[in-house]
């Protein structure tokens, strides 16, 4: 197939998570032998922050992991119809401008023959609705969520039947277990040490679940703490600073498994509308550092799905004290730690690939073309 990707950006992922997934299933599907295309628009406000902070430089993790990637910008006055022609299957990311959405349903409605779908992968929908029911999706053949809860607000819009679930998922051709243990790089081969926290601090939904579930579980089990990610504010960094905590700045998302190699357990703080709002929707870090090999330890949040086995491939904390038991467990049990990554690795590898999720994308566009293949009766006929 030729398949056409109209993404935010392919090139950066700071501050922006749906990289990381879609590059790993690009990846698959050029494997697979498809045509992939990928536009992302010019002046991308992701790619223009990381090339402020980090220059050219910023890129080369990526490309060196991706070689077989790339996109093209899009100008202003950009022909949509023209990039989806000849495509079998185009989609869409809802971090897009609504003109673009809008273009692209439109070839669709003029005869464009190919498979149209809206991904959102953002708690948009709840958080801000006016944004998102902005976006004229009426040329558009189906929707993919990527959580059950979120799924249920476009069934709610209208969607039933054509919303389909398409959870985040590892790229395991990169998010793998080390094969050298430990730090290449500083530290001694073969030990990990402390715990490391990656993700951004973003606009304060979470600022209070991270003092309670990271910082001072962190400091009160006695592990030193490593934080990257983007958007720390100056009273963001205070903190920080107050817990003793080494704040390294961000991180390209593929530079992850060597950094995740270096220490002996992870945690995971869900965003605030992920627990009230939309539950049952992990972040893709979770898939990541899973598939790294490395323990994880996360806040409250509700497998409403059923993704993983909780107390199996990773431990949950209700409250502070138990964070602090738990990571102190973890780095000091050599055996719970390899259970804890064996358990997280087999769930990986059996359900939350890429490879998985790509599986789940072909399927959902067959049984989208099966439906428009359907007859029509007339209105006198019914």
């Amino acid at each position: 197939m030729r398949i056409v990707y109209f993404t935010h950006s392919l090139a950066s992922c700071w501050n922006h998570g749906n990289a990381h997934f879609l590059r790993g299933v690009l990846r698959d599907l050029v494997a697979r032998g498809h045509d992939v295309r990928v536009f992302e628009p010019e002046g991308a406000w992701s790619l223009r922050s990381l090339l402020a902070d980090h220059g050219e430089a910023g890129l080369s993790a990526y490309r060196a992991a991706y070689p077989e990637l790339s996109s093209r910008t899009m100008p202003a006055g950009f022909d949509i119809e023209a990039a989806c022609d000849g495509a079998d299957l185009v989609i869409v990311h809802e971090w897009n401008d609504p003109a673009l959405v809008a273009a692209a349903g439109a070839a669709r409605k003029r005869g464009g023959r190919f498979t149209l779908l809206f991904h959102d992968t953002h708690h948009r929908a709840v958080s801000d609705a006016a944004a998102i029911n902005a976006f004229d999706l009426s040329g558009y053949d189906g929707v993919l969520a990527f959580g059950e809860t979120l799924a249920a607000v476009y069934r709610r819009w209208g969607w039933e039947g054509r919303v389909f679930v398409w959870h985040e998922a590892a790229d395991i051709r990169l998010f793998h277990p080390p094969v050298q243990e430990g730090a290449p790089e500083g530290a001694q081969k073969g030990l990990r040490a402390g715990a490391v926290w990656i993700g951004n601090w973003g606009d304060g939904e979470r600022t209070e679940e991270l003092e309670r579930f990271l910082f001072a579980p962190a400091r009160d089990a006695g592990l030193p703490l490593d934080i990257y990610g983007v958007r720390y504010p100056r009273e963001a960094l205070a903190t920080l600073e107050r817990y003793g905590i080494a704040y390294k700045g961000w991180l390209p998302n593929a530079r992850a498994p060597e950094i995740f190699a270096r220490h002996r357990v992870t945690v995971h703080v869900p965003r605030r509308f992920y627990v009230d709002t939309l539950p049952g929707i992990p972040t893709i870090r979770v898939f990541e550092a899973l598939a790294c090999g490395i323990p994880l330890v996360s806040a409250p949040w509700s497998d409403a799905e059923g993704l993983f086995r909780p107390g199996r491939d990773f431990l949950f904390a209700r409250d502070g004290a138990e964070m602090a038991r738990h990571l102190r467990a973890v780095d000091e049990d050599t055996g719970l730690r390899a259970e804890l990554v064996r358990n997280g690795l087999e769930t990986i590898r059996a359900r939350h690939t890429c490879a998985h999720r790509v599986d789940e994308l072909l399927a959902v566009v067959e049984t989208l073309r099966g439906a428009n293949k359907k007859p029509v009766l007339l209105e006198s006929a019914r």
